[in-house]
């Protein structure tokens, strides 16, 4: 591993308005070029977190899917972010990650956030998803999957012999202030238990239903403590993750060898 520059990208989300989103967000990104390893955009960046967006979603082969994969090249750099995607199996609150070699991999929401009515018409996730990019593991997450912490536990030995399941967990979300301090103390309580970095990227502003939304994105370390943190307006922030200190926290606590094993089970099955 090598120490990796990440991007959080704090946006106000133009409300059902793909278009002039990707224009927003593309406008945002274009000074990281050559500057940043992985930019990390809120979720549903298209839209804003709407049940009503889900009848303009578009397709894998659609503007959006090509507009990260044009990012991830033009920048040089891993790019993610969710959006409302439709197959065959119906639309999804797919995670997307594009990286400058033209790879494209996603995760499909699984814990649909039922307060809102979004397991009434999305579809849920039935796979977690680890990827690599420059050494590390990284888990991408969406925004109500943070407060299931099975789901986001990390595991010694499991998926890589010797080693810890993933280094860094990504949360993208729309997750309105009036519950902004269960976003701040759960993105800290994953880090600390599951002994990596946490990067939770939150859009900031006021969306098509009245909602407000305080941003407080953040890059976390494996104690607990903030990177990096921003506030309620529109930010682009970037720092480095220390694979050193990763690795020496981890030596020195390795409270991962006491864990208790568990499987994660398909829940279709």
């Amino acid at each position: 591993m090598q120490d990796l520059r990440i991007s959080l990208v704090q946006g106000d989300t133009r409300w059902h308005d793909p278009a002039a989103n990707r224009e927003y967000y593309g406008a945002l990104v274009a000074p990281l070029a050559g500057a940043t390893d992985l930019v990390v955009l809120p979720e549903t960046f298209t839209s804003g977190f709407s049940n009503e967006a889900i009848d303009r979603a578009e397709g894998m082969d659609g503007p959006t899917v090509a507009w990260i994969r044009e990012q991830a090249a033009k920048l040089g750099a891993a790019v993610t972010g969710s959006v409302q995607l439709r197959t065959e199996e119906g639309v999804f609150n797919r995670l997307l990650w594009a990286t400058p070699d033209g790879a494209l991999a996603h995760y499909d929401k699984r814990h649909l956030f039922r307060y809102a009515g979004e397991h009434r018409r999305y579809a849920p996730g039935r796979q977690r998803l680890t990827v690599e990019w420059k050494g590390w593991r990284i888990n991408p997450q969406v925004c109500y999957d943070l407060r299931f912490p099975v789901f986001c536990r990390n595991r010694y030995g499991v998926e890589r012999p010797d080693g810890m399941d993933f280094d860094l967990q990504v949360f993208v979300a729309n997750w309105p202030a009036p519950r902004a301090h269960a976003w701040k103390t759960l993105a800290r309580a994953r880090a600390i238990e599951n002994l990596c970095y946490v990067a939770a990227v939150n859009r900031v502003g006021r969306d098509g239903n009245g909602l407000e939304y305080s941003g407080d994105s953040a890059v976390i370390d494996f104690l607990g403590q903030d990177q990096v943190e921003a506030h309620g307006r529109e930010q682009v922030l970037t720092t480095t993750l220390s694979a050193a200190a990763l690795a020496a926290h981890r030596e020195h606590f390795p409270a991962m060898l006491d864990a208790d094993p568990f499987e994660l089970r398909d829940p279709a099955r």
